[in-house]
């Protein structure tokens, strides 16, 4: 978890994916000026949002699975 990153759960969807888009923009561009040292900092920004997202998504199935009747009675073997 990078120290800087915001509060990420007070963002709406469309935010957190614009402003992930717009973190994977600067790392390119860091990329390509060879700043390993952006470069770092970037992805684990990255990362923060990335989990937020994956955080979410996890939340949503839940719920879905929760209120659908197709996921009644079936048993999930991993």
């Amino acid at each position: 978890m990078h120290p800087l990153t915001p509060d990420l759960s007070k963002l709406s969807v469309e935010e957190l994916n614009a402003k992930y888009g717009d973190l994977l923009k600067r790392s390119t561009f860091a990329y390509r000026v060879g700043s390993a040292e952006m470069v770092q900092q970037l992805q684990m920004l990255m990362g923060d949002y990335q989990a937020e997202i994956q955080r979410r998504n996890d939340m949503a199935l839940a719920e879905m699975e929760k209120n659908s009747k197709q996921f009644k009675n079936i048993i999930d073997i991993q």
